[in-house]
């Protein structure tokens, strides 16, 4: 089997098994101030390493937690990442990270559906600061104080509502950094977490090029983007390649396939983001023996990922119902993909508000 394959199995067996177990909620006590920041870390630039470096220069004697989306190892945008997880959590902890832990299975997941378990993973972690990055934009500096007064702030269609109020606090669609600031809001107020003043908002910074950065992976050429990325990522980067690790726009295409040909319509309906339309289409147009006849038949949806993101839920077709219950139980296990030293391990054990933790191996 393939890299990709092999991982998609062996994540497959720890998702089922964190489906069969419990979240065991324990109330702790701890001194320890912790911050827990979500990113991707896809791969770690400086645009992330300001955001930590800010926000642990604001609380020095604090747990630096990264929550780095796991399973399956693809994006929100259905995409496969350039590194594995455990590869993405090394670099983190090089950089001044003290804890990793496994966040989401973001590629199979809805919008609303990772941002939901995020939050609870905020929660079971006794979160005390949250660091985000934010294009500045007109009008949103209100948002941003609304939140950190404790506002439940909510995305809709074409406008941000706060609903402690009643009021349309702006009339326009955000990108995506600052969609999942208030994707958050709206999340962490459904769970009743108390988020008034946990909020480090991070202007961010210029000159860094995610397209570059892709660009000179797959070319094996970094001269060009030598100041957007710490020296650890880059050397990683390289080891990698020599490694022929990188997974970035690799995927299981006879799994992808074998869904596309041979679920019936019941079983691709079940499926998290389809609907009977494209269940139909995606029947009517079989057989598939590549994913370019594959891709045209995938209807256009509410974004422009949404071919990617199905993709990747056809790789992984885990009904919709299973993936509701594990949101229910989620996270039923924390899983730490990298840690500092033996002393971060101890605090961060002492002050989480889960009971399931366990190394990633």
């Amino acid at each position: 089997m393939s890299q990709v394959s092999d991982i998609l199995k062996r994540d497959k067996e720890l998702f089922f098994n964190d489906l069969a177990g419990e979240c065991k909620n324990s109330d702790t006590t701890s001194d320890v101030n912790l911050i827990a920041d979500f990113t991707e870390y896809n791969p770690l630039h400086n645009g992330h390493f300001h955001c930590m470096k800010t926000a642990k220069s604001m609380f020095t004697d604090s747990l630096f937690v990264a929550i780095v989306p796991g399973l399956f190892e693809r994006s929100g945008r259905g995409i496969p990442y350039i590194l594995p997880r455990e590869i993405r959590a090394e670099i983190a902890i090089s950089v001044g990270a003290d804890i990793v832990v496994e966040g989401p299975p973001m590629g199979i997941m809805g919008s609303g559906q990772y941002s939901l378990c995020l939050c609870k993973m905020f929660k079971a972690l006794n979160t005390d600061y949250i660091p985000r990055g934010y294009k500045p934009l007109e009008g949103f500096d209100e948002i941003l104080k609304r939140i950190n007064l404790g506002h439940h702030i909510a995305p809709k269609p074409y406008k941000i509502v706060d609903k402690t109020t009643n009021e349309i606090i702006l009339k326009d669609k955000l990108e995506e950094d600052n969609y999942v600031i208030t994707s958050f809001s709206n999340s962490l107020s459904k769970i009743g977490f108390d988020y008034k003043d946990k909020f480090i908002f991070v202007k961010r910074i210029e000159g860094v090029s995610g397209t570059l950065i892709r660009q000179s992976i797959q070319e094996d050429n970094f001269d060009n983007v030598l100041d957007m990325m710490p020296a650890k990522t880059i050397e990683v980067l390289k080891r990698e390649i020599g490694n022929d690790s990188i997974i970035y726009g690799i995927r299981d295409t006879e799994s992808i396939l074998n869904t596309s040909n041979n679920f019936d319509f019941e079983e691709l309906v079940g499926l998290n983001l389809f609907n009977d339309k494209l269940a139909k289409n995606i029947i009517d147009n079989r057989p598939y023996d590549n994913l370019e006849k594959l891709e045209r038949a995938i209807l256009y949806g509410f974004s422009s990922h949404f071919r990617q993101r199905i993709l990747s839920i056809l790789e992984n077709p885990i009904p919709k119902r299973v993936i509701s219950e594990y949101i229910d139980k989620y996270p039923s296990n924390i899983r730490i993909l990298g840690y500092k030293n033996k002393e971060s391990l101890k605090k961060f054990k002492n002050k989480v508000n889960n009971e399931n933790i366990s190394l990633f191996i």
